[in-house]
């Protein structure tokens, strides 16, 4: 893709996509028409680049891929120089720059599918339509472990439509038939088809005990009555009667730190954002939940999606914020449906925009679609992101406390960690220090796979007891593919508690792994996952994991005491040396393999 314009041209349905995002075009400087004015002046355009990724994803949404006309023409409308625009267009899984069909089946390869059977799924999708890359393509984890294996069906169109298969069997992808009929123009922007009750996913729905979960399952979660009549915004007004100081006083008293795997102390993160005197502040919910076998972000949201909206007003109104932007992965259709529908009512009853409940605070929220960067978890990424730029991490300092999207103080935390805070200020923060929650996504050799919620302090072992185990138990996965494997089943599932273990509580994943499952193809999965999703940027991380890769390759063949040497000197360096967390944790896992279950082992 050039620096200058081509002259291609967008087709109809392109440039409708577009113009329903952004309104039609006002001059011929933004791709409208020309006229006697516009050959005396030009006119500043006053679309924003941020609009990038919007844009994107409404012609891909509507046509199946992004052609150069369409490329071009978004390009004109947000004035953004054509081969910027093809490097975050390429950036993307979900985007495609070359022709393909309008439905694209996405099957699931990643730990939790694999470890269930995944690859005869993937193996009957290839004998069915071919090679990945056009009518299907290997995805990254789908966030649906608890029902593995999992494929997604993407159909372009108005609306467009989603269709989930889990759990998915060969069978399945037999059965699976083309291009299904669109509804007109006037239908909803999104249509989801295939999924379950969202309570299935909860093994503990309707325990009197459970503090974040305690809704869903429950509750209708597209009724904000039926929010509210369960306790819904008590949370915010308790908020107005301690003011914005008392609200950080309560949580720092809490102790809660971020549940994606970080750690930070919430309140300080709130504070500090609070105290900067530039304006505006910027609120961002991190709801890219993107590391494999991870999924409790994305039943909160899909259970109980105003307690999120809640949340993040608290937050709001706490660090100074009047605009937030709720970043959500782009496989996760239903919970982009429900936010954008309890957004909406909110807004309609006076819970978002200008004086909410007659306190004086403005504050909105603004879904952002991601759209398959599993590096776009990492709190600069998504600035990156949303600004219309490649999902890469930025150099810190400076810190998003003080310089975070378009420049400004931001707070960034995931779902799971705001949807703390309602339960901090409705019963107080000793109250929930004495019995604090914590969320585990649990799948692989389970009975009863699910989000869990426990107290932190119970072990391993009571986790596992509460959801059954088949078979015998050879390890158990905690963090996900950036975690360690761990044996010893009686360790406190606290951060303390892990990291004395090796290991890392990381966001809540907890997969369990019996003799059935080929670990050698287990570690290789994980170390292809890394290749692909390293964003490139800085060269520990991207010649680290590909050299990583090779080494499992080869130790896969023939156990070699060089290759053994050579992985942990490049884990080392990727470790020490590589910008963000995806180069410093990818070699986490395999070191642990190898370490502790004899992997590679002569």
């Amino acid at each position: 893709m050039d620096l200058r314009f081509r002259g291609a041209e967008p087709s109809q349905e392109e440039r409708a996509a577009v113009d329903d995002l952004l309104g039609p075009p006002a001059t011929a400087w933004v791709g409208g028409s020309r006229t006697d004015l516009d050959l005396r002046m030009a006119a500043r355009s006053e679309a924003a680049r941020d609009l990038l990724l919007p844009a994107l994803h409404a012609v891909n949404d509507r046509v199946g891929w992004i052609s150069e006309g369409a490329l071009e023409y978004i390009c004109r409308r947000l004035t953004v120089p054509p081969a910027e625009a093809y490097g975050v267009a390429t950036f993307y899984s979900l985007f495609s720059v070359k022709p393909r069909p309008e439905r694209v089946l996405h099957v699931c390869t990643d730990l939790a599918c694999q470890s269930k059977g995944g690859q005869a799924v993937r193996d009957r999708a290839e004998e069915r339509f071919g090679p990945p890359g056009t009518d299907w393509q290997e995805s990254p984890c789908l966030g649906l472990c608890e029902r593995a294996p999992a494929a997604l069906a993407l159909q372009a169109g108005r609306p467009h439509r989603a269709e989930v298969y889990a759990p998915a069997t060969p069978d399945t992808i037999t059965t699976i038939t083309g291009v299904v009929p669109s509804a007109n123009g006037h239908a909803p922007s999104l249509e989801v088809a295939g999924e379950t009750p969202v309570g299935e996913a909860v093994p503990q729905a309707g325990s009197p005990d459970l503090v974040l979960l305690r809704r869903i399952g429950v509750v209708d979660p597209a009724s904000l009555d039926d929010y509210r009549a369960a306790g819904g915004y008590t949370a915010l007004r308790r908020a107005f009667e301690l003011g914005p100081a008392g609200v950080i006083r309560e949580v720092l008293e809490s102790g809660l730190v971020g549940r994606g795997g970080a750690a930070f102390p919430t309140g300080r993160k709130w504070d500090a954002t609070a105290r900067q005197p530039d304006r505006p502040h910027y609120l961002v919910c991190n709801a890219d939940e993107s590391e494999p076998g991870t999924f409790k972000d994305r039943v909160v949201m899909e259970g109980d999606p105003y307690a999120l909206v809640e949340a993040m007003t608290i937050a709001a109104y706490a660090t100074g914020c009047t605009k937030g932007y709720l970043y959500i992965r782009g496989e996760y259709p239903r919970a982009t449906a429900r936010l954008l529908h309890a957004i909406a009512t909110a807004r309609s009853r006076g819970l978002l925009g200008d004086d909410i409940l007659g306190k004086g605070l403005s504050f909105d929220i603004e879904l952002r679609r991601g759209a398959g960067a599993y590096i776009c978890g990492e709190e600069t990424a998504i600035f990156n992101s949303i600004e219309g730029r490649r999902g890469e991490p930025r150099s810190k300092p400076p810190f998003p406390v003080e310089k975070g999207l378009f420049g400004k103080p931001t707070v960034v935390n995931n779902v799971e960690t705001l949807v703390n805070v309602l339960p901090i200020l409705e019963r107080g923060a000793q109250a929930y220090v004495a019995a604090e929650p914590k969320l585990f996504c649990v799948s692989g050799a389970v009975e009863r796979p699910g989000v869990y919620e426990l107290t932190f302090g119970a072990t391993l072992r009571e986790l596992l007891e509460a959801t059954g185990t088949t078979g015998t138990t050879r390890a158990v996965l905690l963090g996900g593919a950036a975690g360690a494997f761990v044996t010893d089943l009686d360790i406190p599932l606290t951060f303390e508690g892990t990291r004395n273990a090796g290991a890392t509580l990381g966001s809540g994943v907890v997969l369990v792994i019996d003799d059935t499952v080929d670990l050698k193809g287990l570690l290789l999965r994980i170390a292809e996952f890394f290749r692909d999703e390293s964003c490139g940027q800085c060269v520990p991380c991207r010649v680290g994991t590909v050299r990583q890769e090779e080494a499992l390759h080869r130790l896969s063949n023939r156990v070699d005491d060089r290759d053994l040497v050579l992985l942990r000197e490049v884990g080392q360096t990727m470790r020490d040396a590589s910008i963000c967390g995806l180069g410093q944790t990818a070699w986490n896992a395999v070191e642990s393999a190898i370490d502790r279950l004899g992997v590679f082992s002569k």
